[in-house]
């Protein structure tokens, strides 16, 4: 019998350490942290905590909001994604994560990227970026 990922890394201690970890880490960034300003540390780490069981083959499922409507009021540059990815590997590595494990880890998120920012390189486009928050936060006053 094949364990999960999330048997792998330890099961749930170890993955809300990992979890803890990262999130703090996001928050107290120079270069992202400014997006959490607003945020709840506490409320960000159990989403990412279900987030990442869900995927990780925990048999949870991720509660929060869909990804695209979570980030679509920000404008959240390539490069900030591209942060946060840097931010998720050096604590998976920390963390002594399975090579395997961690890539498709990142693999996931790497996914989301469409989501998250409309930026489809590592550089900030900011005219792009603030043109997709616009646009959300103007879809969501013509739905209401």
């Amino acid at each position: 019998m094949s364990s999960t990922d999330f048997e792998r890394l330890g099961g749930e201690a170890a993955l809300r350490t990992i979890v803890d970890r990262f999130v703090d880490r996001c928050f107290d960034d120079v270069m992202i942290g400014f997006h959490f300003r607003r945020a709840s540390r506490e409320r960000v780490k159990r989403f990412e905590y279900e987030h990442a069981a869900e995927h990780l083959g925990a048999g949870m499922t991720y509660g929060g909001r869909p990804i695209r409507q979570a980030h679509g009021p920000h404008a959240i540059f390539g490069g900030h994604f591209e942060r946060r990815l840097t931010i998720l590997r050096e604590v998976l590595e920390t963390h002594a994560v399975p090579d395997d494990v961690r890539e498709r880890w990142l693999d996931t998120q790497r996914a989301l990227r469409g989501e998250v920012t409309a930026d489809t390189a590592s550089e900030c486009d900011e005219g792009r970026a603030l043109e997709r928050a616009e646009a959300f936060r103007a879809s969501q006053r013509d739905d209401s």
